[in-house]
């Protein structure tokens, strides 16, 4: 396997006549992540995936999957790559194994061998011999990811791989793919529930309007929003005009009856030591943070005001 990065796209575009579904992405998926691709409905998730797996070919840019396009090197770039996009499908009427059976055939090696093995990780073993036409949604999925990982994989893609499942079935999900992280295979998932993302993921990427408008470390994308405290006090009106003459306090605004100030923490260690000499009695003092929804709405709602900021303040 090359030493390339497991996924790289490079000014992928993708034009259906007057509509530009993926506009200049790039996209890098290093060895070891478990990477978020995120964006609204409609925002070119699926038809990147697609692209990076040679399912639809790009009408301008690369996409390589360990050094391999696969417009240029067909199914040879796939060798090491598994996983589903829009949902993985099966044969209802044959059983789970049967289908597994099959699919082990066409890949051939020592595939069947694991069969027993891929079903047991995914918590399917019981019901092998059930046709997966009985089986529920998230049956399925799971189903799905044992189908990939006959494959013996180094990168796995999933396709909102937790839609549709009760809050049992996504939990099982994020275990798998934790298990699954922990054995080396790289993930790229690609997901609208953020904090099952903020759960799992170490990178992620997030597309609007077909462009990426964050690519990086979750932990560093998070951090862009710190700084913030809030203040709760009987004493609002004193305690807003005390902020507002403290050096290294900023931004200063009454918020739902709570005081609100962007400060670094020995602005705010100040801060706490002037409040408690002028004799205003707090009752909460505490950081405000982001959440990962948060942000994500910033950076992907229309054109105004908050989202620009927010855009600018992440780019800055």
């Amino acid at each position: 396997m090359s030493d390339a990065p497991p996924v790289a796209a490079r000014a992928l575009v993708k034009r259906y006549g007057e509509i530009v579904a993926v506009d200049r992405v790039d996209l890098t998926v290093e060895r070891g992540d478990v990477f978020g691709y995120l964006g609204p409905n409609g925002a070119g998730k699926t038809t990147s995936l697609r692209m990076l797996l040679g399912l639809i070919r790009p009408t301008e840019g690369s996409a390589q999957l360990f050094g391999r396009d696969p417009v240029v090197d067909g199914a040879k770039a796939l060798d090491g790559v598994a996983g589903f996009v829009e949902g993985p499908r099966f044969y209802p009427y044959l059983s789970a194994h049967k289908n597994l059976r099959l699919l082990a055939d066409y890949d051939g090696g020592d595939a069947r061998a694991q069969i027993d093995e891929v079903l047991e990780l995914v918590e399917l073993r019981e019901r092998q011999h059930d046709h997966v036409g009985a089986y529920s949604h998230g049956m399925r999925q799971r189903l799905g990811i044992a189908a990939s990982l006959l494959r013996s994989p180094q990168l796995l893609l999933l396709d909102e791989p937790t839609t549709g499942l009760d809050p049992s079935g996504m939990r099982d999900m994020r275990d798998l793919v934790r298990r699954l992280s922990a054995e080396g295979i790289t993930v790229l998932l690609s997901s609208h529930l953020l904090t099952e993302v903020e759960e799992l993921c170490n990178r992620v990427a997030i597309i609007r309007r077909g462009r990426i408008v964050y690519e990086g470390r979750l932990e560093e994308l998070l951090a862009t929003a710190g700084g913030g405290y809030r203040i709760r006090t009987a004493e609002l009106e004193r305690a807003r005009m005390l902020c507002s003459a403290q050096a290294g306090v900023d931004d200063v605004r009454v918020v739902e009856g709570e005081l609100c100030f962007q400060a670094d923490e020995d602005a705010v260690a100040a801060l706490s030591i002037a409040l408690g000499q002028a004799r205003i009695g707090v009752t909460a003092l505490v950081p405000q943070t982001a959440s990962l929804e948060d942000l994500f709405l910033g950076l992907t709602s229309d054109d105004d005001e908050p989202a620009r900021a927010t855009r600018e303040a992440i780019v800055a």
